[in-house]
């Protein structure tokens, strides 16, 4: 009995052995090759494609972009949450699903490094991780500065809120705006049409340009601030000077017959300083232009920041330098006197004259603006905090001083170019508000403008402004007649006092 038992394990085993050494030769021989690739596909490394990315919220803490779980072959999907997706689109940009396109703009392309699974140290060793970008920017104030610019309905325009005291970005948003969605979509047809669509649109009014800080435009009279402070810098004793009221002004050394400027309308204006600041009377800065020189001019352009990129955290290509033609170029009298009053080859973002009205407005220190206040690291420890530094030492307190009090004229001189539309805003309660207005013609002989309104407060006396706020909103040939051209206070007011309103009103709850 206990031999057949030997006998029947014997079997077994001579059974279970012989299949064992079937499937080996199956696994060395006959599987050998499939079982290298899909081993060579577990251990190879996932593509940046396939990997969740750091989340970024706003500085109320509201999230504009996430990571989550596809299921299907790229693993992870970016989302861009539908109730703030096209209002922060210029800021957030967006990552494609595929390296076959653009894949990154905006701030997810700045700060890749830190979005991206990246390797960290810590006490346990080296482990993969995401950080969360914490924005300047407050939902409620760019959700109103969106609001704005659908109501004007002018592509390429743009407005953009800063703090002058530190440089927070708190809203900057163009127009049209764009689905970040659409780009991030793991259907690459539909990807491509998207692309296909917004690479016919023209670059100073496509949405993937970054319209705030990318394109220029010329400033019009809203340059008068630096023209200004250029006054107070170089030759105090033209503040001095009694401006003759008068229609047009003819350049000196022009020619026979001269080249004649006209005022807006053919008004008649002029007077001492602040009268000619408050109704921005092209003839009275023509003549300051000529008086002051390109050189002057020019010197003070490029303290405010004209000739260099604005150091914000958003990638070069999507940072434009405003410009002041150089002195070589506009050094003959008829062109000092155009570039004074922000035209001939005068241009500028929306992102430079909110830094030039910032400066005035922070006692002539310009804080480099930014959009990333902090970065949190996955296990929940800051990785990254700004801190707040001068970009340009533009002016003197002084001078800065004297010119905020000038910008007070616009809006509270009945003659001023602003009076009419800060009326609902005063009549609301809220503080001494500085302007500036500006109303840029495109090029000789070509109807349409350039509306400008640049603002900041509260700036009465005492008063620290928390706010400045610059908004352009271009208005084509097809719209008005050359004839009836509108004011930069009748069409970018509408875009900016909302936006200077909530940001007043937000007060302490801001960053």
């Amino acid at each position: 009995m206990i031999n057949k038992r030997i006998r029947i394990v014997g079997i077994a085993l001579l059974v279970c052995f012989s299949l064992l050494f079937l499937q080996l030769n199956n696994i060395q021989v006959r599987q050998a090759s499939s079982l290298s690739k899909k081993l060579q596909v577990a251990t190879e490394p996932l593509s940046e494609w396939q990997l969740p990315r750091g989340a970024i919220f706003s500085a109320d803490g509201k999230l504009l972009a996430e990571s989550v779980p596809s299921h299907d072959k790229y693993r992870w999907q970016r989302v861009y949450p539908a109730a703030y997706a096209s209002a922060f689109s210029n800021l957030l940009g967006y990552v494609a699903a595929s390296p076959d396109f653009a894949t990154q703009f905006g701030l997810e392309a700045y700060y890749n490094s830190y979005l991206e699974q990246h390797s960290s140290g810590g006490v346990l060793g080296n482990h993969s991780e995401t950080d969360d970008l914490i924005l300047t920017v407050n939902t409620r104030l760019q959700l109103a500065a969106e609001a704005a610019l659908e109501r004007a309905n002018a592509p390429g325009s743009a407005v953009v809120a800063i703090d002058p005291r530190n440089g927070d970005i708190l809203a900057m948003a163009g127009f049209p705006t764009y689905n970040p969605n659409v780009f991030a979509s793991h259907d690459l047809a539909a990807v491509a049409a998207a692309f296909k669509k917004y690479t016919s649109i023209p670059y100073y009014e496509n949405p993937l340009s970054n319209i705030p800080t990318s394109v220029t435009r010329a400033p019009g009279s809203t340059f008068k601030i630096i023209t200004t402070t250029a006054i107070f810098d170089h030759h105090p004793s033209i503040a001095n000077q009694i401006f003759p009221q008068v229609p047009t002004y003819a350049f000196p050394n022009s020619g026979n017959p001269p080249i004649v400027l006209q005022n807006y309308a053919r008004e008649v204006c002029g007077g001492d300083l602040a009268q000619a600041l408050a109704q921005s009377c092209d003839t009275s800065f023509s003549q300051i232009g000529v008086e002051l020189g390109a050189q002057v001019l020019g010197t003070e352009a490029r303290a405010f920041g004209f000739d260099s990129r604005p150091p914000i955290d958003l990638p070069s290509t999507e940072v434009a330098a405003s410009v002041f033609p150089p002195t070589s170029v506009i050094d003959s009298t008829p062109l000092e006197g155009y570039s004074a009053i922000g035209q001939f080859d005068d241009s500028a973002s929306p992102l430079q004259m909110a830094l030039v009205a910032a400066a005035i407005a922070n006692n002539g220190r310009m804080m480099a603006p930014h959009l990333v206040q902090r970065i949190i690291s996955g296990s929940g420890q800051v990785a990254y905090r700004y801190h707040p530094h001068v970009w340009r030492r533009v002016t003197s307190a002084a001078t800065a001083a004297q010119v905020r009090q000038l910008m007070l004229g616009p809006t509270e001189n009945p003659l001023g170019t602003a009076y009419g539309v800060f009326q609902s805003y005063y009549a609301q309660g809220f503080p001494p508000a500085a302007a500036k207005t500006g109303t840029a013609e495109p090029a000789k002989n070509v109807c349409g403008t350039y509306n400008w309104l640049v603002s900041f407060a509260p700036a009465g006396k005492g008063q620290v402004p928390r706010v400045a706020v610059a908004a352009m909103v271009p208005i084509p040939t097809s719209i008005y007649a050359c004839a009836i051209n509108p004011t930069g206070a009748s069409i970018a007011g509408p875009v900016l006092l909302p936006v200077l309103e909530t940001a007043l009103q937000m007060g302490s709850s801001l960053p």
